[in-house]
């Protein structure tokens, strides 16, 4: 019997190694991964350069205090402030700790200025933004905060693609509207780049703060490094994790000057964010992630996915509803069961995950290869064929 808290659902499956797009069991079964961790591991498996930077770093300093000047967490948050919106960043260690430091960010903004009961914030239904209590509320899905009651008040939610809903639901205690860019476990649900412009206008009207949650969406999966850009709007806060550390540990939430103000020091804190080690991985995911070329790669390589993805619902109309998404970040909607669906395809050595609205979320390594996607797209094909 296993010792670890049975918090999830696993499957009898280990492995005991991994190289780019995929994993190897231990049993030396090997699968093609298009989890990533969950859009985790946006370099693939032991990439090298990944590799030798920890390596580096773990023979000099792993862990101090953030009572003292990290120089790795220094460069990390410069580069991150010179190529997006923001003006400052502060690190922890994952994306529910990120969307947390949001929330509070957003509330201190305004209590600063003396609007000590502009305090709530609008989220949306079917949104994921974390695991602890705040966050859990936030999305205030009903599986997941069943028995952790009492509720986190200082949430009021409205239906996806509501807008006259959004608009009735601000008043004047009214802090902030948070939303995922791209709602991931909700679906793979794109937001239009027209409703983010709409959503930065409304929160400009109503002296509002705009959280685009790119925990799963950002950090180049769409091809561009946030999600967002697409529509060239700038939100005011953005947390982030997952992708940016390639698989290690770390979590940030960006904000520009003026969300930024209220904060000060003994406002928030985090014993082990912004560590020497994880900034130095994260580093190293920029240097390749800001490679001439490297987005690019990610949008042409979304671009024929979708080609191909589309090819097979045009094949199996009765199986597959909708092909969702963008760039690297896909989802297959099912009109058969998606769970039989995704083991259909962990069958045939094919690794995906489910997202709510019998969806199956497809999430490859961003440095996925043409032939890699033609592998995952006949797996694809057969199992649809068992389905039609």
């Amino acid at each position: 019997m296993s010792a670890i808290l049975e918090t999830y659902a696993r499957r009898s499956l280990s492995f005991s190694h991994g190289k780019g797009c995929y994993l190897f069991s231990t049993t030396d079964e090997k699968y093609l991964d298009f989890v990533s961790g969950i859009a985790v591991n946006s370099l693939g498996h032991c990439h090298e350069h990944l590799v030798s930077v920890i390596q580096n770093q773990a023979a000099k300093l792993w862990h101090v205090s953030n009572a003292f000047e990290i120089p790795e967490q220094e460069k990390l948050a410069k580069r991150l402030v010179e190529n997006t919106f923001a003006d400052y960043v502060i690190f922890m260690n994952s994306g529910a700790e990120a969307t947390e430091a949001s929330i509070k960010i957003a509330r201190k903004y305004f209590f600063e200025k003396g609007k000590v009961n502009k305090n709530r914030i609008i989220t949306f239904k079917g949104a994921f933004h974390g695991r602890t209590l705040a966050s859990l509320f936030a999305a205030n899905n009903p599986d997941h905060t069943i028995g952790f009651e009492p509720k986190v008040e200082g949430f009021d939610q409205v239906s996806f693609g509501d807008h006259e809903g959004l608009k009735k639901a601000i008043n004047k205690d009214t802090a902030a509207i948070m939303v995922e860019t791209i709602l991931g476990e909700g679906g793979i649900k794109v937001i239009p780049d027209e409703c983010l412009v709409g959503l930065r206008k409304i929160c400009d009207e109503n002296d509002l703060l705009l959280i685009l949650d790119e925990v799963q969406c950002g950090i180049g999966r769409t091809g561009k490094f946030f999600a967002f850009e697409w529509s060239g709007i700038k939100p005011d806060i953005v947390p982030i994790a997952k992708g940016i550390g390639g698989g290690f540990p770390i979590g940030a939430c960006l904000v520009n000057k003026k969300a930024g103000s209220g904060m000060k020091p003994g406002s928030h804190g985090s014993t082990f964010g912004g560590n020497p080690l994880a900034m130095s991985v994260g580093n190293a995911v920029l240097d390749i992630m800001f490679e001439k070329d490297f987005l690019n790669n990610v949008i042409s390589l979304g671009h024929y996915f979708e080609k191909q993805l589309l090819k097979i619902q045009q094949k199996f109309p009765k199986v597959i509803d909708e092909v969702r998404g963008k760039g690297l970040l896909k989802g297959i909607k099912l009109k058969v069961d998606n769970k039989e669906f995704i083991n259909q395809l962990f069958e045939k050595k094919l690794l995906v995950v489910k997202a709510s609205e019998s969806v199956v979320r497809l999430l490859p390594p961003l440095i996925v290869n043409k032939n890699e996607i033609d592998q995952a797209v006949s797996i694809i094909d057969q199992v649809s064929e068992n389905f039609k």
